[in-house]
């Protein structure tokens, strides 16, 4: 997960939600503009998700995502492009 926010408030977020992964603060937007979803004057990120395998490669980019299915989403992309 990538956000424009600074880490401190990344990290609350992730703890609100109980993540088990970390979440990249791009408070430069660097990322965000190198992946094409830098919003509107450059104010947000647009909630795209990049399935990239471990040789970096990207395999699918979901531009659609849903808040409340992204979950379910991703679960069955990943099993779709067959990581484990």
């Amino acid at each position: 997960m990538v956000s424009l926010d600074y880490p401190e408030k990344n990290a609350q977020f992730a703890e609100s939600l109980e993540l088990n992964f970390p979440i990249l603060s791009d408070t430069s937007k660097r990322v965000a503009k190198d992946y094409g979803v830098l919003g509107i004057a450059g104010l947000y990120a647009k909630r795209w998700t990049f399935y990239i395998d471990i040789e970096g490669t990207i395999r699918a980019i979901d531009q659609s995502v849903s808040v409340s299915n992204a979950g379910t989403d991703m679960a069955r992309k990943l099993a779709e492009l067959g990581f484990s």
